[in-house]
């Protein structure tokens, strides 16, 4: 099993190492996305009156959309975040909880860029959820064989030999796959079973005829589809409708308001409930007649089958948990992305005792472009969040061009230079990078910007350190000489 677990983590190794790391940040999702919206102090705000203002405001500037999308404000995302459909485009933007109007706050993808990206690589539908959803399963793979391959891990665990060069690496890779072990194989299975539509659409297109429109009705039974008549319809308030959906969903609270056909007759509002204490997500929805008011539809997720499938998605996402499980949550992802890290590292010293040749030679510098050079990418979009001018046009995409542009700028730079002269540069980068990210604002004036110079700072220690060792080895070995 060994040259199995060697070769797959080699083969889907790097795809793997920026799903983890872009999913460990996800999981500060919303927090991630208040820190890159300096703008919005507030830090305790009514959904259903933010949800409201963003409603009037976008009947105002988006009357022609077929459909408003809102996440509605909560504690840890004090904005309501909209999506909608404008000439052709879908615009996203971050509303004020107070005014409904995104005036004021800069248009930035903030943590939803990191959590988009964990599972649709920034590639055109279906095909970076495919390549996703082929990841997840080699995971599993690379867990399953690595289990059978380092069958002593217990006593692995209690074992590292610091310098000891691959000894050591293998220690390291080790200790990191055995901490966190059930993480590891709960958040591959999780993430395989969220996309295993994708993997297996066969039983779907059997059952439907590929008829998509009937999949999304069964699986949410009270989200009525009306067609829009071409007739103007005065909208109902639509305060009402949140409060008696807030009064319905209990302490869950809104996760999701939808406006279809807004300003037709035909037009509905249907809100989604949110997380409690459960795991489970979707649980509760109900629809509203958007110009009476009424409900016309409420449904309460029972049936089995969805159930366990929701679980398993609310155990991938983390959304029920409190802070000190995402605490945990954070640190095993990291952990995950450790042991892709130390696994491609020790495969190309493996190799080099053996063979070496082109082929280690070019993993070997790829290796230090992607795990020395994604955190300086990462850190180039939070850095350009604070540096690009706030009113410039399609910031927010610029942001994210930064990030690819200088992950193709380290990578080409790793592929032309001697690789331990890559690592010591690189990591050197991402220390500076991180300690940029954490003091950039100044001394912290809130809880979310205390967490995000503590990490950042606590990241920039950690690559330091490493660079500090990479240097030593390369001044060893060019003494050696």
């Amino acid at each position: 099993m060994t040259w199995l677990h060697d070769w797959s983590g080699l083969i889907v190794g790097w795809l793997l190492y920026a799903m983890a790391l872009s999913g460990t940040l996800s999981v500060f999702r919303p927090e991630i996305g208040a820190w890159m919206r300096p703008e919005l102090t507030a830090r305790h705000v009514d959904a259903v009156e933010a949800s409201a203002a963003a409603v009037r405001w976008l009947s105002i500037h988006a009357p022609r959309s077929s459909a408003w999308y809102l996440e509605p404000a909560n504690e840890r995302a004090p904005y309501t975040l909209a999506l909608w459909e404008q000439h052709g485009a879908y615009i996203q933007r971050a509303l004020s909880p107070i005014t409904g109007a995104p005036d004021g706050i800069r248009d930035t993808l903030g943590g939803d860029f990191f959590y988009r990206f964990h599972f649709e690589l920034q590639l055109p539908y279906p095909w970076g959820r495919l390549i996703a959803a082929i990841g997840a399963m080699a995971l599993i793979l690379i867990l399953v064989t690595g289990i059978i391959a380092h069958r002593r891990f217990f006593v692995d665990f209690f074992t590292f030999r610091p310098g000891k060069n691959q000894r050591s690496w293998l220690d390291a890779h080790n200790l990191f796959g055995v901490v966190a072990l059930p993480f590891h194989v709960m958040i591959a299975v999780t993430g395989a079973v969220t996309l295993a539509n994708l993997m297996m659409p066969w039983g779907v297109q059997a059952a439907y005829r590929s008829d998509l429109g009937a999949v999304a009705h069964d699986l949410s039974p009270a989200s009525v589809e009306r067609t829009a008549n071409g007739r103007p319809g005065r909208p109902a308030p639509v305060s009402p409708m949140l409060r008696e959906a807030e009064r319905r969903f209990g302490e869950a609270g809104l996760a999701r308001v939808t406006v279809t056909s807004p300003g037709d007759s035909a037009s509905i509002v249907t809100v989604v409930s949110a997380t409690d204490d459960r795991i489970g997500i979707d649980s509760h929805t109900i629809s509203f007649d958007g110009v009476t008011g009424k409900i016309l539809a409420e449904h309460i997720e029972k049936r089995p089958a969805v159930r366990v499938f929701d679980v398993l998605y609310g155990l991938h996402v983390a959304r029920f948990a409190p802070i000190v499980t995402r605490w945990l949550y954070f640190i095993s992802g990291l952990i995950l992305t450790a042991v892709i890290a130390t696994g491609l590292h020790l495969w190309t010293i493996k190799r080099q005792r053996r063979q070496g040749g082109f082929s280690t030679a070019l993993v070997e510098r790829m290796n230090a472009g992607f795990i020395a050079g994604t955190p300086v990418a990462f850190c180039a979009f939070f850095l350009a969040n604070r540096l690009l001018p706030l009113q410039m046009t399609h910031r927010a995409d610029q942001e994210v061009h930064i990030l690819f542009v200088t992950w193709a700028f380290v990578l080409a730079a790793a592929a032309l230079r001697p690789p331990q002269q890559s690592w010591i540069t690189l990591l050197r980068l991402s220390a500076l990078g991180c300690v940029s990210v954490g003091v950039i604002d100044g001394w912290p004036h809130d809880g979310v910007e205390w967490s995000v110079s503590i990490v950042a700072l606590m990241l920039a220690g950690g690559f330091g350190f490493a660079t500090q060792r990479s240097a030593l080895r390369y001044l060893g070995t060019r003494r050696g000489k």
